[in-house]
């Protein structure tokens, strides 16, 4: 059986890293940060204390991908640890709803940014969104190689951007005196609360950095690159995320970012004039195309493994000849994306069922210490630092995120947890099909 290359080095998963967690949210999410904070040193403390959280789990999920050379990532982690049916729930969750509907998502957002340059009707925007799927699919297919070539630069072009942008705002805004000014925001209520608040939409900002787990089977020295790569990428995504929200209060001024509904362009417009905000539409869409292309790099590796364990479509298992890459697991997952693009259904999915993902990310650090009782013999090239601490203050709020959806918005999380229950059918029909083959 064709297997799949190893191609990807530590500067390619680490840039993977990054490229999968900036799409639009540093554009868009800061001003909801400061409100919920109430004040700008906490909102900045969120932001500081939600990038150290993402760095704990990210350590965490190195020592397991550091153990785990195939592919599937934080699937096989759950599978290893867990069993097979919370495995396959997040896979299948993953393909369903997660994965198909965050690339949808961001490809429907590219084509809508695409309106600054010309007049699109509905059905334009809806073409561009599935041919935008098209070009990332096809990419993916011919080469895991090419396509992460395609995502280092892409990843490059935005960073650069946020780099420029955060530079010229700290140069011709307020500077360093934006972070003293007073300021109170909506929030109400104790210190604490505040930072509670900011720090769900911060973590959800973050969120994105496990999905190069998933490519551990296509990376060169797995032991060494994987912990490596997300320990560089999530770092660079804080320092990242710490210049750009500064840029935002030298150019705006706290009110100012408060009151914004799409703070990058109105920070660059205040500073340069409204020439600026076709500019930062360009860097807004390169980010979000950046965003898209990791996850459909990234997300198919996990409905390969899952069909390599006779819990999905046997099709999905099979690797390109020539190409080198789960072809029909790539093309299935983006004709699924493209029907949840063109019509629309992605953003009731997305809004029911995203924060499930984060009942999935904890089990993955819970894993770190689960894995070191079943199996405390096996190599471990690369161990998590502070543990058992470290995976578990990850698994703490990632409770909290869920937990916090749960008591606001109990009907939500209802259907949400419905929705995804609704896998367990698929899964007993697989597994008793497995059965019966391996007879």
């Amino acid at each position: 059986m064709t297997t799949l290359r190893r191609t990807l080095s530590t500067y390619d998963l680490t840039l993977l890293v990054i490229g999968n967690v900036i799409g639009s949210g540093i554009f868009l999410v800061p001003p909801e940060v400061l409100n919920q904070a109430g004040s700008v040193r906490v909102a900045l403390l969120a932001w500081l204390l939600g990038g150290v959280l993402s760095l704990f789990g990210a350590l965490s999920y190195g020592e397991l991908g550091a153990m785990d050379r195939s592919s599937g990532g934080l699937y096989a982690f759950i599978r290893e640890a867990f069993g097979r049916f919370p495995a396959f729930v997040y896979g299948w969750t993953l393909f369903f709803v997660i994965g198909s509907g965050t690339i949808a998502t961001l490809a429907v957002a590219t084509a809508g940014y695409m309106g600054q340059f010309a007049d699109l009707t509905p059905l334009a925007r809806k073409i561009i969104a599935v041919l935008i799927i098209v070009i990332m699919t096809t990419i993916n297919v011919r080469g895991t190689r090419q396509s992460a070539s395609v995502q280092n630069w892409a990843t490059w072009i935005k960073v650069t951007a946020i780099l420029a942008m955060s530079a010229v705002l700290l140069t011709m805004g307020h500077g360093g005196e934006a972070a003293s000014e007073p300021f109170v925001g909506a929030s109400s209520g104790s210190m604490v609360s505040a930072m509670g608040l900011a720090m769900i939409s911060v973590l959800w900002a973050y969120e994105g950095w496990q999905y190069v787990t998933f490519s551990a089977g296509e990376a060169l020295e797995p032991q060494r690159s994987l912990p490596r790569a997300i320990a560089f990428g999530t770092l660079a995504l804080v320092a990242i995320y710490m210049l750009a929200n500064w840029a935002y209060l030298a150019a705006l001024g706290p009110a100012g970012v408060a009151a914004s509904e799409r703070v990058a362009g109105d920070a660059t417009a205040a500073v340069l004039g409204p020439w600026a905000g076709r500019a930062i539409a360009v860097a807004i869409i390169i980010s979000m195309y950046s965003a898209a292309h990791a996850t459909v790099i990234t997300s198919p590796r996990v409905y390969y493994t899952m069909a390599r364990d006779g819990t999905f479509f046997a099709k999905l298992a099979e690797v390109h000849p020539r190409f080198g890459t789960p072809a029909f697991a790539i093309i299935a997952s983006s004709l699924w994306t493209m029907v949840l693009a063109w019509s629309g259904t992605f953003e009731q999915l997305l809004t029911y069922v995203v924060f499930v993902g984060w009942i999935f990310y904890a089990l993955g650090a819970a894993a770190v210490i689960v894995m070191r009782f079943k199996r405390p013999d096996v190599e471990r090239p690369f161990k998590v630092p502070g543990y058992p601490l470290t995976p578990l203050l990850f698994v703490l709020a990632a409770i909290a995120l869920v937990g916090n959806t749960v008591v606001t918005q109990p009907g939500r999380a209802a259907i949400g947890l419905g929705v995804v229950l609704l896998s367990s059918p698929a899964y007993w029909i697989w597994a008793r099909r497995r059965v019966t083959d391996s007879r």
